[in-house]
């Protein structure tokens, strides 16, 4: 049976949903038995793991098929962790079934006044969401982050007025996420030279399993 069901969503795109999704599975492949579910239409997370046919440590990607909730629990099952790369969107059946089917939700935010906007309806679909899964426990991601910006700052501060915790861990401005994506791998699989990365990633692993 499952330790976590994790759901990487957000209802705006371009907020590194599937850059996240794919590091947090690499990371918890290297724990125990970790599934992929892609969900998003754009199907990016299975390009993804197809490029890395010649890379290890990548777990394995499903489709939600017709029926999202019996696939997750299925996977959930003989996988100590999955994790399910969401579509761009907060609404939709596809969606539902998602945060019915999850113990819980990672939302990246990036640190831009457009995404504290976006969060206000994300934080009024998990209130939603949690009267059918009572139990779903949530947690904000901030991507993209710099140490010495006074955005990113601000925005700590400002998401914190939201009912979702902010995790004290986030993915810091790399240029590791995008070396591991043309390469068809993760930020585990490059080495000596995303271990700022890999550091990264193992903070926020280590924050979601105490959620």
């Amino acid at each position: 049976m499952a330790d976590r069901v994790i759901a990487v969503i957000n209802q705006k795109g371009g907020t590194g949903k599937t850059t996240l999704a794919l590091n947090l599975a690499a990371g918890l492949a290297q724990r125990a038995a970790t599934h992929l579910v892609d969900a998003d239409p754009q199907g990016s997370i299975s390009q993804w793991v197809a490029m890395a046919a010649t890379h290890t440590g990548l777990p394995p990607v499903a489709q939600p098929g017709d029926d999202p909730f019996a696939t997750i629990a299925q996977l959930a099952c003989t996988h100590r962790y999955v994790v399910v790369d969401c579509p761009p969107a907060i609404q939709g059946d596809l969606v539902a079934a998602v945060m019915r089917s999850v113990q819980v939700i990672l939302i990246p935010v990036l640190p831009s006044p457009i995404d504290l906007w976006a969060s206000v309806g994300m934080a009024a679909a998990l209130g939603e969401a949690r009267r059918l899964n009572p139990g779903l426990r949530a947690g904000l991601v901030l991507n993209q982050l710099e140490t010495r910006n006074a955005l990113s700052r601000a925005m700590r501060e400002a998401l914190a007025e939201f009912d979702i915790p902010i995790l004290q861990a986030g993915m810091q401005r790399r240029a590791a996420y995008r070396s591991a994506a043309v390469e068809g791998t993760s930020v585990y699989g490059l080495g000596k030279r995303a271990q700022a990365a890999v550091a990264d990633m193992e903070a926020i692993i280590e924050e979601v399993l105490c959620l």
